[in-house]
């Protein structure tokens, strides 16, 4: 594998062409122009004369970016069958990864440290995280009347926590500058270990320390009067079949359903890929499980701005260092080198509505996958 620059991206045109135009998304966004060259993209050339296959699977919230990726790469790569499942969740697919099963897991939260030790039966070195994917968890709603609403970060924790079960409780109005009709909330959640949940959790954590007072997590802390649905679509489909009821999802699944826009520090914000990206660049830190060429990484919310989305999202590749098969590792390089270059990126963007990734975590991507052995 060999991190180019834009000379090489004449050569992978047509996977472009095929698939933003051919694979439209699932999620029901509004699709992105069709991405430019400059001369800050990371370019990966693809071998045609590559075949095999890569099984792997996990995050719900990569899926429809998966579609596209796999279409994408395969316009040039004829003879690479991909089968990604994306009905584990990402604590499905990081399980089936660690019993060997996966070539690669698609995960939204990097590897724990348990996890990073298991991982080392599995690998010489230990699994590795390679970021992939950003987006946003959405909170979605379905109230009979309403299609705009927005909710400040402690009111989106106290309706989470059950400690808001009306809509016309008063700090709904007081973010909203007018009541809602009473009627009962219903919340739903995940039931699968979900790195979805992880991500929503670990910014009510972070940002909501009086009201939410549960771990943050890959299972769902609250017990009562929660719907738990299966994977990103089960929540959908659950908030969109209700009536009162408000969920959590990764952005690029919420289809049709409304979106609440988020308070943070008295501007209400909404998801865009601008929005999103620019949280990335204030408030991604490193967080390196310790295995080389790992690139993990957290949120700092105390970086947040009133321009940034306050619940990003970053999915992985959680992939091994060094694979028994070394046939199967160039397959798995090849991918996942297409998938974070400057155009599987604008595939992804394109087609699921998620924000690339910036040059600097695709070239840093480029460094780790070459190392792969």
């Amino acid at each position: 594998m060999k991190l180019t620059r834009i000379s090489q991206l004449g050569a992978i045109a047509a996977v472009a062409a095929l698939a933003l135009t051919g694979c439209a998304s699932s999620g029901g966004n509004t699709p992105a122009a069709s991405p430019t060259a400059t001369s800050s993209d990371v370019a990966f050339k693809i071998d045609p004369s590559l075949s095999g296959t890569i099984t792997a699977g996990g995050s719900s919230a990569q899926s429809n970016a998966q579609q596209a990726w796999t279409t994408a790469y395969n316009a040039t790569a004829k003879n690479v069958t991909i089968n990604y499942d994306k009905s584990q969740g990402s604590g499905g697919g990081v399980t089936n990864f660690l019993s060997g099963a996966y070539d690669f897991a698609g995960s939204d939260s990097p590897l724990n440290a348990d996890q990073t030790a298991q991982s080392k039966k599995l690998c010489t070195d230990g699994g590795i995280n390679i970021p992939v994917y950003l987006d946003g968890v959405a909170i979605v709603f379905n109230i009979p009347g309403v299609t705009k609403l927005q909710l400040s970060g402690e009111t989106i924790a106290k309706i989470f926590a059950l400690q808001i079960t009306d809509w016309s409780d008063p700090a709904i109005t007081k973010d909203n500058g007018t009541a809602l009709a009473a009627g009962a909330i219903t919340t739903v959640a995940r039931s699968d270990g979900s790195g979805t949940t992880q991500n929503f959790t670990n910014y009510l954590a972070a940002t909501q320390k009086s009201v939410w007072t549960f771990p943050a997590g890959k299972d769902w802390p609250v017990q009562g009067n929660v719907s738990k649905q299966k994977g990103g679509s089960g929540v959908v489909e659950a908030v969109k079949a209700g009536s009162g009821t408000i969920g959590y999802a990764d952005h690029s699944a919420i289809g049709s359903l409304n979106a609440a826009s988020i308070l943070t520090n008295g501007t209400a914000v909404a998801y865009s890929g601008a929005a999103v990206s620019k949280t990335f660049d204030v408030a991604a830190v490193e967080a390196s499980n310790g295995v080389p060429g790992d690139l993990s990484k957290k949120f700092d919310y105390s970086k947040l701005t009133a321009d940034s989305y306050p619940i990003p999202l970053v999915s992985y590749a959680v992939v091994c260092s060094s694979f028994k098969d070394a046939k199967q590792a160039e397959l798995v390089k090849s991918y996942l080198g297409f998938v974070t270059s400057s155009l599987g990126q604008s595939v992804a963007e394109k087609n699921a509505g998620s924000a690339p990734l910036p040059d600097s975590v695709l070239a840093a991507a480029a460094k780790t996958l070459a190392a792969i052995k």
